[in-house]
């Protein structure tokens, strides 16, 4: 399993798209988002849900996010399902943005299974320019979650997607890991 690890707007699941087409293994790609999506409209903004909150930090608007546990629960059920598609005999790509233990939840969930970790970094600028283009994103969002993001997290490779293409980043993590 590839887990992909980065802000949003990092090029997460353009990677897994390109790392899809040029790995020799058919993978398959989970997505963080698809499951957010699964969550009722009028979950957000609700303590229950996902509650993005504008706050100040040194200067700069943020935008913070607050999951609730329904929230919490779809998660939680995204990292079983994960473990639940690998122990079937499927490679994975998944990509998340990890702002806590969800890391050690998939240690636990896929042991046995081999987990590659790989950080998808990107400046701050750049990834504020890109979810300014996006148009789907609350802006602050990743100047939120860039200090945050890759905290405490020991990857197997690092790439930087402003300084590749996502083809050419998905090439160097087939070729890192022969995939």
């Amino acid at each position: 399993m590839v887990l992909l690890n980065g802000a949003g707007s990092a090029g997460k699941s353009s990677i897994a798209k390109a790392l899809q087409e040029v790995a020799r293994r058919s993978f398959l790609h989970v997505e963080m988002d698809a499951f957010l999506d699964m969550l009722p409209a009028r979950s957000e903004g609700r303590p229950e849900g996902l509650v993005f909150e504008a706050q100040v930090e040194q200067g700069r608007r943020v935008v913070a996010v607050h999951s609730g546990p329904l929230v919490e629960r779809a998660l939680a059920g995204m990292r079983g399902a994960v473990a639940a598609l690998a122990a079937a005999g499927n490679d994975l790509i998944v990509d998340e943005v990890m702002l806590g233990a969800e890391l050690q939840d998939y240690r636990r969930r896929l042991a046995g299974t081999r987990l590659l970790l790989v950080g998808i970094f990107a400046p701050l600028g750049v990834l504020e320019e890109r979810e300014r283009l996006r148009g789907d994103r609350e802006i602050g969002l990743a100047r939120w979650q860039y200090p945050r993001v890759h905290e405490g997290i020991d990857y197997d490779l690092m790439v930087d997607s402003s300084l590749e293409t996502p083809r050419q980043c998905a090439r160097r993590i087939q070729k890192t890991f022969d995939l």
